[in-house]
């Protein structure tokens, strides 16, 4: 294969330098809006710019756990996505640059955008229903969901197994599917984004946008809050397609829900409706 095999030093600093970026990123966004919803929350309320989603107040043990896994995530995303950079310099890749030529090259720029995204919730949807089996929720996906109420730091909070399940699709996927740098980079912002907004707690969309076209199809956090306070069902990423299609779906948050807390250190967690023995359906 060609940009096979890649020089070690130049991984070494390539990963080193991915590592530092993906922590950087996280703490410069996350930190202002989770400052912006749960800290500033009276005027937001008001002024009606957010709605908030649960009841239950989260804990600054639950902070600290989310930003411990995020920092693990960051290194273990880190590996292929250096790997892949590496290959790329040697012209080992599928990603391009320069300005599309002619209408088909254009018209490629948001389908691969579109076949990416699908891929990845797809592939998300069906490792996450998998991750809630319960021989497998302790090893794999317990310590996301000690975040019964999630927070903005949540976003990037992955159990090492699930980081390493999910960390090498896109840069394997940039190996063989063409795809253009800036596209790329739009991808990585928009999943940034949204599991920034999924896991804060609070609806930032207007409600018209949720209860109309958007929120039938797309992923917000009215969406998404429930799957942790509820514990069973919403399982996809960006589209409730595969939720629909496999009955799956919970709906949304209609009402701010209060969710039980986790009854043990093994992180059981067992909420209103659904225990831990109900996830896989």
């Amino acid at each position: 294969m060609e940009g096979w095999p890649i020089p070690l030093w130049g991984f070494v600093e390539t990963f080193v330098g991915l590592t530092a970026i993906i922590i950087a990123r996280y703490f410069l966004i996350v930190w202002p809006i989770h400052w912006a919803l749960w800290q500033r929350t009276p005027s937001l309320n008001r002024k009606r710019v957010a709605r908030r989603l649960s009841k239950r107040e989260p804990t600054r043990a639950t902070i600290r756990n989310e930003i411990r896994l995020s920092l693990i995530s960051s290194v273990i995303y880190a590996l292929p996505a250096a790997i892949v950079l590496e290959m790329w310099k040697a012209g080992g890749t599928a990603i391009y640059d320069g300005v599309p030529d002619g209408l088909g090259a254009w018209l490629w720029v948001p389908a691969s955008a579109a076949l990416y995204l699908f891929a990845q919730d797809s592939w998300f949807y069906v490792t996450h229903r998998i991750m809630h089996h319960p021989k497998l929720f302790k090893h794999t996906h317990a310590g996301h969901h000690r975040s019964v109420q999630p927070t903005p730091w949540a976003s990037f909070s992955f159990d090492p197994i699930e980081a390493a399940s999910s960390a090498w699709l896109l840069p394997v996927m940039a190996l063989f599917i063409p795809i253009h740098w800036v596209t790329a980079l739009v991808i990585l912002m928009l999943m940034t984004v949204n599991a920034v907004f999924n896991h804060a707690g609070w609806e930032v969309y207007p409600k018209r946008w949720v209860e109309g076209w958007w929120g039938r199809h797309v992923i917000t956090a009215s969406h998404h809050n429930l799957h942790h306070t509820k514990f069973t069902g919403n399982y996809g990423l960006y589209f409730r397609f595969w939720d629909k299609v496999c009955g799956t779906d919970r709906g949304l948050v209609t009402q701010p829900v209060l969710a039980k807390s986790a009854k043990t250190p093994s992180l059981k967690v067992s909420t209103s409706e659904a225990p831990i023995s109900e996830a896989w359906e």
